[in-house]
């Protein structure tokens, strides 16, 4: 059934990119094959490959042959790879302020992060082009929750997240990013920043006793076999990116610049929407798979964005003044 949902997804994730001379553009992505980034993926380089008439080969290299989200970027960034489809909050490694995009309850709908996200472009294409990227689109790893493995002290008790007291002094796998940082500090956790490839053997020995993602993360990359209870919280909105290398992009030719960028216009909108479709699905695929759900009630939910709030402040003072110019058009764009 995972494989099935999975494949419906295909229109949907970033993913990444290097190249070895002009004509070629070589991508990179922690997803896996068969999951909807990889199947994303094909479709750029379809489309790009026809675009280019030849001038232009694209590879693909997945489940992280290149490295973590981090080494990734960083790669991009030295050159040595060309383009990258990550999560705002690993491109925040390079481009710090891209994390306000994931402040905690930042978004009140999908649909006005949609609206958000159109308003702010150019703000966002300006923080990546000062660090040497260039955004081609936007992606989305979309609503973030809480999962968790059992306790180790009695393997039989719950251990959902309804109460802030749930994650009090946790270990909790957190995302090289101040955002989340901060808002796992606001919750009264211990946040442990460590790579994708680390994070299964961290639930297995005790290193973290939990983290937060996606449903369609989680399960594309097994973390459900180890975190035993799956919380939906949804207390973050995730975005992701497909960038490329200024500098490259740059000598590029025109007509290869418009094939590297052409075909946002018909992925972008696309990806998110079968992002969304599939959502549901993939939490009932916990339930499939032995993981126990539980969905935050109205009033569970409401404290945590409370507790949390001050984040958002906290973040803009820290913020260079173009990120506090990405954070106040976000408030801006959402009616304040």
């Amino acid at each position: 059934m995972l494989r099935a949902a999975l494949a419906l997804l295909s229109l949907c994730f970033t993913f990444p990119v290097l190249a070895q001379d002009a004509g070629t553009m070589k991508l990179a992505t922690v997803a896996p094959d068969g999951t909807p980034w990889a199947d994303l993926l094909k479709r750029y380089k379809k489309a790009v490959e026809e675009k280019a008439g030849g001038k232009m080969t694209v590879r693909a290299f997945l489940g992280g042959i290149k490295g973590d989200e981090q080494s990734i970027a960083r790669q991009v960034y030295k050159g040595s790879l060309q383009m990258a489809g990550v999560s705002t909050g690993a491109m925040a490694v390079l481009v710090e302020d891209l994390d306000i995009l994931e402040l905690p309850y930042l978004f009140d709908s999908l649909e006005q992060a949609d609206k958000v996200l159109d308003v702010v472009r150019p703000i966002v294409e300006q923080l990546l082009e000062e660090k040497g990227f260039k955004l081609v689109m936007y992606s989305e790893n979309g609503y973030r929750s809480f999962a968790m493995v059992p306790h180790s002290d009695d393997p039989n008790r719950e251990r959902f997240i309804k109460t802030i007291a749930d994650l009090s002094a946790v270990k909790m796998r957190s995302q090289e990013s101040k955002v989340h940082v901060n808002m796992y500090r606001a919750l009264g956790a211990s946040p442990v920043t460590i790579a994708v490839g680390e994070v299964m053997p961290g639930l297995q020995t005790g290193v973290v006793h939990g983290l937060d993602n996606t449903p369609l993360f989680i399960q594309a990359v097994g973390w459900h076999q180890a975190a035993r209870y799956f919380t939906v919280s949804e207390h973050i909105y995730q975005p992701a990116l497909l960038v490329v290398n200024k500098a490259w992009y740059d000598g590029l030719s025109p007509d290869l610049q418009a094939a590297v960028i052409g075909p946002r216009e018909a992925l972008e909108a696309k990806g998110r929407k079968a992002v969304r479709a599939l959502s549901p699905l993939l939490v009932k695929n916990f339930e499939a798979s032995g993981v126990k759900v539980y969905t935050q009630t109205a009033a569970e939910r409401d404290a945590f964005r409370k507790a949390t709030r001050p984040t958002w402040d906290q973040r803009r003072a820290s913020a260079t003044p173009l990120g506090q110019k990405l954070y106040d058009a976000i408030l801006a764009a959402k009616g304040g």
